[in-house]
């Protein structure tokens, strides 16, 4: 990140500028870390909190410049060019008022906070009508813009389990870069901003927000936050998959075919189908989840 200025049209991170404004007692983070290269920010961070869980407390943050072996779901590919991409892991030692763990249930809503805060980010700093599709996209007119992909860290002897919640943003992607032809950038939609500390800062002050809320009613994703609504409702707001008609692919090579009702208090998908069975689809069985024309 030393090199910030190195491509003028895709400046670097200010690493120095973003700590001060987010960690050491300026913002809602303990610790704040940036490098140029790295295969994965989650395996970095994941690796890191195992093996000094002390030098990595609650809200530390790893952002890259590069990532050369980015994951999403079910071990996809997620490989941009450098510096043209937000690439940032952070990790949770989630805790409620009373100081103890939350339920292990609670946990499964990390990553649907992480795109509930992006998807709220790009809506109000970048100008553009972002969209959460269930269970970790974040869409663009239908294209994916982001993905977040959350991980337990195993606990240690004596210790406790943690939680890497990475997202990977496209921001300055031109169209004949893009990996795939359903997925979009900042750029290619002419967000009012493309500039990544703008875009990294405020996605992970709303992250810090939202996940200091949902810590202080014990991991509840029914109790009401201070913006009058609950997680649930939150990311139900603002999610695209709810009343589409949906092809869910499960392991094994079968569908479930329905209309996608709603996300219940594990986060599971709401699917209906045909004769009106009510199906909860947990992230973790399904293979692909794409939209549905009868």
């Amino acid at each position: 990140m030393s090199n910030r200025f190195a491509d003028l049209d895709r400046p670097g991170l200010d690493a120095v500028q973003l700590r001060s404004s987010l960690a050491g007692g300026h913002g809602p983070f303990a610790r704040f870390e940036g490098v140029e290269e790295t295969g994965s920010t989650n395996a970095d961070l994941a690796a890191s909190a195992a093996d000094d869980p002390e030098a990595w407390p609650d809200l530390s943050v790893l952002v890259a410049e590069h990532q050369t072996a980015g994951r999403g779901r079910l071990d996809r590919e997620w490989i941009a060019p450098a510096r043209s991409s937000v690439s940032v892991s952070v990790l949770l030692r989630p805790r409620g008022t009373g100081g103890g763990q939350l339920p292990p249930e609670s946990l499964a809503w990390l990553s649907l906070l992480a795109a509930t805060a992006l998807t709220r980010t790009l809506s109000e700093r970048a100008g553009v009508t972002a969209q959460l599709k269930w269970p970790n996209d974040v869409q663009i007119g239908g294209r994916k813009v982001a993905g977040v992909l959350a991980q337990v860290v195993p606990a240690p002897p004596g210790g406790e389990p943690a939680v890497v919640v990475g997202t990977g943003l496209n921001v300055s992607i031109a169209a004949h870069e893009l990996p795939h032809p359903n997925t979009t950038s900042l750029l290619i939609e002419r967000a009012s901003t493309t500039n990544r500390n703008i875009l990294l800062k405020a996605y992970l002050r709303s992250f810090g927000e939202l996940y200091r809320q949902f810590c202080a009613v014990n991991g509840d994703p029914e109790a009401v936050l201070d913006r009058s609504f609950s997680l649930r409702q939150l990311a139900a707001k603002q999610m695209v998959t709810i009343g589409q008609q949906v092809r869910a692919e499960l392991p094994g090579g079968n569908d479930l075919i329905g209309i996608a009702e709603g996300i219940d208090r594990s986060g599971a998908l709401l699917i209906r189908d045909d004769g009106g069975t009510v199906h909860p689809v947990s992230a973790g069985d399904i293979v692909h989840l794409r939209p549905h024309e009868a």
